[in-house]
């Protein structure tokens, strides 16, 4: 902890108080959470910086999308529209955020949807029928809906909560804002169905995982799984793909745009590649640019899958590739699938077929 965060110390204290009455005001109906008749499962985290919650959204779309209608909501973050905006063919990064464009670029049999205000967002997911058509598709009503970091948007209630939380920054080890990074109290926790230790080292073993559990102090109803991020063994352009393998060893510009870029540079780089970082979730400049072209020259540039659909368009398509990831759980990924589907089928589902 750094000197300046701990002379802030009395402001954590005064924001964890605030944040703690606003909680006590939802738990006690005092201020009015909104519930829906359509499953609902939220995935947040209590601290600022990033926890893996896209790479886990996609690991919930492939595991719901095949058999039912999904919708995935955001709130967009850094996008310069405004309002409800639901995905459609004009849409990019500026419009709805990069991650929700990731959704929709990736998957095509699900709808995106971006709106600050979530109680809004899934009124109007839910007001869709199949009579609505945007320029390239009929709009079915969701049967599902996936809410992008929603922890504490308590004005919502969802039926199913999941709580990340990296394992080298767990909870249980930080503080409020802004002496730590906790955007709420630790208790906070409580709300969760299930907690989920996410980048975990792909060796974890049974008794590391068993001192996590010790050290959460989880409710008994609660579930514990670990996840760990996987890497692809081929990087993407547009229309092209090339093994990890053969560009280990090439010179390469390694560019990220992310919280926590180190894993991903560790995983592709070799000694003289060049590293270039940006803020997370940072829109591309002209300058940016010019600097990016100026640094890779005729070299690959290789990025996450977030920048590249920031960058798509501004660099050459022969020079920028994309490493995907996916989120895996080190165990009992069997038990995650089952309690998902089981909170979904315990809900009265109307099936738009």
């Amino acid at each position: 902890m750094n000197l300046l965060r701990k002379i802030l110390f009395p402001f954590a204290i005064l924001y964890g108080f605030i944040t703690s009455i606003r909680n006590f005001l939802f738990d006690r109906g005092i201020l009015k959470s909104y519930s829906f008749d359509v499953p609902i499962i939220a995935v947040g985290n209590l601290s600022v910086g990033g926890t893996g919650k896209t790479p886990q959204i996609e690991y919930l779309i492939r595991l719901l999308s095949p058999k039912y209608k999904v919708a995935t909501l955001s709130r967009g973050y850094k996008r310069k529209s405004k309002g409800f905006v639901l995905a459609n063919s004009s849409s990019n990064a500026s419009i709805i955020g990069d991650e929700p464009f990731q959704f929709y670029a990736k998957f095509k049999n699900i709808q995106v949807a971006v709106d600050a205000n979530r109680k809004n967002g899934i009124e109007q997911l839910l007001s869709q029928s199949e009579t609505r058509v945007l320029a390239e598709q009929s709009v079915a009503k969701p049967e599902v809906i996936l809410l992008d970091d929603a922890f504490q948007h308590r004005k919502v209630k969802a039926g199913f909560y999941i709580l990340l939380t990296s394992y080298d920054d767990l909870y249980s080890d930080d503080f409020m804002l802004p002496t730590g990074n906790l955007r709420e109290s630790r208790s906070g926790a409580k709300r969760a169905n299930m907690i989920i230790v996410t980048k975990c080292p792909i060796d974890l073993s049974i008794e590391e995982q068993n001192k996590i559990n010790i050290k959460l102090k989880l409710d008994t109803n609660q579930e514990l799984y670990f996840s760990y991020i996987d890497y692809d063994d081929f990087i993407y352009s547009e229309d092209k793909s090339m093994k990890v393998s053969e560009i280990k060893n090439v010179n390469k510009l390694l560019l990220a745009g992310i919280a926590k870029p180190e894993p991903f540079f560790k995983y592709l780089e070799k000694e003289d590649d060049f590293f270039m970082t940006f803020p997370d979730h940072h829109h591309y400049s002209e300058k940016d640019i010019i600097s990016i072209q100026y640094q890779a020259i005729d070299e690959l540039v290789v990025t996450t899958e977030k920048d590249f659909v920031r960058l798509k368009g501004k660099l050459s398509n022969k020079q920028l590739y994309y490493l995907p990831i996916r989120s895996l759980f080190h165990s009992a990924s069997e038990n995650f699938d089952k309690s998902i589907t089981d909170y979904i089928e315990s809900m009265p589902i109307k099936s738009q077929n």
